[in-house]
């Protein structure tokens, strides 16, 4: 890698804060000439986008994510109005609870916020919060934590943590249908908690949902503290930027008329027609050379910064859910899409480093490089070192052993971690997603696969349910769990049905009593009277 390659192919925009360096992907000179129709293609697809056009055709629904940074962008009065007045009730709702003008039921002001809810609905918010929370060695107005799974166990880890403050918890339930089942489930439980330590958790609830789903019914009759929209042009993996992302970093104290503001000058940035100045086209660009445009190679994340920790799990549900598809907008089978996976430098000298340089090179990389160490002055560990230079060394030594091994990345350089770039690293990532998704001519904004997976999720909850029926209508009888699939006439089930009967076994609530045989799959089953 020459500094005339380094020269001729930096990216740098200083009044956004935002360098990128495309240098050390060795594509050939024609690359870039070569797909100019493509990307002439993506740019107008981009415009016709933000212009309002059905965007997701399998949905017919418009893609709207970019009016959440520009109201002035959406192409109806009503969108306009929508955006501004949620924006603002947020701002209202956030600044009486702050204020205590709105109090927990049992006193004082809420201090903690229980955020409830599922990938996009809890991967933003999360990302964001590790982000940005107590920045500048200050405090958060109010503590977040999550409830993002259905798994009872790691619920029960919250609420322990929050103990006696339960009582001053604010918690927001986010689902768009109001039928996403963890999230339902998350609710559920909480409300069990809240009834358990004698508070009422409609003084404690409010809501981020679609105007009239299940969720919304519910706050409506159960009379919730707030209720907050989500709107079908907005897609739970680009919502960060509308209430299920705002309202949780408002109550945590974060600027987020600065994280909007980053996000809309990115937006400008990435509206350019030319891919030398856009540099969301340029990783584009890269993302298609690097995987022959058919996901050939896998995406490494690499943030140099503590506070980047899970930027790699949020751009995986960006990435994957967005460029994931079996088929084309044509209706081909092209079976697409990039694996993401990362973490952080330096912790990853001492993890995955060693096989990214010398094991399969079924990658490339993305280093993310963070200019300000912290705002204080740092100490020295060595003359004339810090933690800091430390940390630098740590990403350019990696990057060139990298490229010695003919390891291909690329580098996103930010001055600082701050609402501005956190906004600015989501648009960033959002207009790639979009530019590249053309580009391979996919649909980026459904997931038909994530469906199918709710629904075979819910054929496993009603064979469970016929399980415990023939459990309870036949007491006295053991039964295998091949005897038992035959009992429910479907014995090509016998898997399915040995994985609930292990998991009732195992559990006081299944009422169910396992039978170890010396063969594993002799053992029988009977339902406990």
């Amino acid at each position: 890698m020459t500094w005339d390659r380094f020269k001729s192919l930096y990216y740098t925009n200083p009044k956004l804060g935002l360098s990128l360096d495309i240098s050390r992907m060795p594509f050939p000179d024609d690359f870039l000439p070569s797909m100019e129709p493509k990307l002439k293609k993506a740019f107008a697809d981009m415009a016709e986008l933000e212009g309002g056009a059905i965007s997701n055709p399998d949905e017919k629904r418009m893609v709207g994510h970019y009016w959440l940074r520009a109201a002035d962008l959406a192409p109806t009065e009503e969108l306009r109005n929508a955006i501004t007045s949620t924006l603002e009730a947020i701002k209202t709702f956030t600044a009486k609870i702050h204020k205590g003008e709105i109090t927990a039921p049992g006193g004082g002001k809420f201090k903690d916020v229980l955020v409830i809810g599922i990938g996009g609905s809890a991967l933003g918010p999360q990302f964001v919060n590790h982000a940005l929370g107590r920045l500048k060695g200050g405090r958060d107005k109010m503590r977040v934590t999550f409830f993002d799974n259905t798994d009872p166990d790691g619920m029960d880890y919250v609420l322990n943590e929050l103990g006696s403050r339960l009582k001053q918890t604010l918690a927001i339930v986010i689902s768009k249908s109001g039928g996403t089942a963890e999230t339902r489930n998350g609710m559920l439980e909480a409300q069990a908690a809240f009834k358990a330590a004698g508070l009422d958790s409609a003084k404690h609830f409010v809501a981020v949902t679609g105007e009239g789903s299940k969720l919304d019914d519910v706050a409506k009759k159960e009379g919730w503290l707030a209720r907050f929209p989500m709107w079908d042009w907005v897609g739970g993996r680009t919502s960060e930027l509308c209430a299920v992302g705002l309202l949780p970093a408002a109550l945590q104290g974060i600027k987020i008329d600065q994280m909007l503001a980053g996000a809309a000058a990115t937006d400008v940035a990435t509206r350019k027609k030319s891919a030398a100045e856009n540099p969301a086209a340029l990783l584009a660009l890269m993302w298609y050379w690097a995987t022959d445009g058919r996901g050939a190679k896998d995406m490494v994340v690499l943030p140099y910064k503590d506070r980047l920790l899970l930027f790699s799990r949020y751009l995986q549900q960006l990435v994957m859910e967005s460029l994931g598809k079996e088929l084309d907008l044509a209706g081909n089978v092209v079976n697409q899409g990039i694996a993401v996976y990362g973490n952080k430098g330096s912790t990853d000298q001492h993890a995955y480093v060693q096989q990214l340089r010398e094991g399969v090179n079924n990658f490339f990389i993305t280093f993310i490089e963070v200019l300000k160490d912290r705002h204080e002055t740092s100490l020295e560990v060595e003359a004339g070192v810090t933690s800091g230079d430390f940390l630098q060394g740590f990403y350019l030594g990696t990057r060139d052993a990298m490229s010695e091994k003919e390891r291909h990345s690329i580098t996103i350089t930010v001055n600082e971690v701050s609402p501005k770039t956190i906004g600015m690293l989501i648009a960033l990532y959002e207009r790639a997603v979009g530019l590249y998704a053309s580009l391979i001519g996919i649909n980026a904004y459904h997931q038909p696969g994530v469906e199918a997976g709710k629904k075979a999720a819910g054929g496993v909850i009603t064979l469970k349910l016929k399980i415990d029926e023939t459990l309870r209508a036949n007491p006295a009888t053991e039964f295998t769990a091949e005897s038992l699939a035959a009992k429910l006439g479907q014995p090509e089930k016998a898997e399915l049905v040995f994985k609930v009967l292990e998991h009732l076994a195992a559990n006081p609530s299944g009422r169910v009593t396992k039978i170890p045989q010396k063969k594993w799959f002799e053992s029988t089953y009977r339902a406990q009277s």
